[in-house]
């Protein structure tokens, strides 16, 4: 006796609504201690559809960064990359920035300070970190400036983990003490190098990316995947304010320190 076994798949055709493609703004000017910072890099994409894999740049846009209402910045673009660039850039904590982007006939703006930042007093390593006690952790100690409201911005990048990781903190309960950015790694081991940066944010950049961040732990993907809602960042379209874009513009002082892993 033979028996014929016969199954039918039918082809599910999904009709998504195509959109106009949004503007993604990518604008962080970091200043390094200790660097001239006038090399910086502002880069422009264009929201794909769900299913491309690509990533398609926003080229021949005019972009400038005006720093107290006076000293005109330019940033040129590199070929046709979207990315653009400046080797003149103007430093000065505190001072403020105002980013302008042409793009398309629209412009769009965004403004901000650059925000100071307190050194990496030191590292602590902990090799019976994780919930199994074998993982080794990063402790990076900073110093609070008392009576001041503050905001950390923490990034670990190792040479052998793809995927940095990100933090933000602010000083609400640590106000003048001394506290530490986290990072633990199941992956690291002896001779690996982790570059720490700690960065200065606004209490404005804290919250969106405190946002992002939760998004990103609450589904597992990384902070800059697809997101269950729509993150709003400081730019905004002043042709067609309904038409916003995504992305941010951040300037911060950075602090980097790069660690062996003992």
């Amino acid at each position: 006796m033979s028996i014929l076994l016969l199954s039918c798949e039918d082809v599910i055709e999904v009709d998504l609504n195509q959109a106009e493609p949004k503007l993604v703004i990518d604008a962080s000017i970091n200043w390094v201690k200790n660097s001239p910072g006038t090399n910086q890099q502002i880069k422009l994409t264009l929201l794909t559809p769900y299913f491309d894999t690509t990533i398609a740049p926003a080229t021949g846009a005019s972009v400038s960064i005006i720093k107290d209402n006076t000293e005109i910045i330019e940033f040129l673009e590199e070929g046709n990359t979207g990315i653009y660039i400046t080797q003149d850039f103007i430093t000065e904590i505190n001072a403020s920035y105002t980013l302008s982007i042409t793009y398309d006939g629209e412009t769009y703006t965004a403004s901000e300070t650059l925000v100071p930042v307190v050194n990496i007093d030191y590292v602590e390593q902990n090799d019976d970190g994780g919930f199994s006690g074998d993982e080794i952790e990063l402790k990076a100690f900073y110093t609070d400036p008392a009576n001041i409201e503050n905001y950390y911005f923490f990034e670990f990048i190792s040479n052998s983990v793809e995927i940095p990781s990100l933090e933000v903190y602010d000083d609400t309960f640590t106000d003048g003490n001394q506290i530490f950015g986290f990072y633990t790694e199941e992956d690291l081991e002896t001779n690996d190098l982790v570059t720490i940066r700690n960065y200065g944010i606004s209490k404005r950049f804290y919250e969106y990316m405190f946002i992002l961040l939760q998004q990103n732990s609450e589904d597992g993907g990384g902070p800059f995947e697809t997101q269950p809602t729509t993150v709003r960042g400081n730019c905004s379209n002043q042709t067609h304010p309904d038409k916003f874009p995504l992305g941010y513009f951040r300037l911060s002082e950075v602090d980097e320190l790069i660690y062996t892993i003992q």
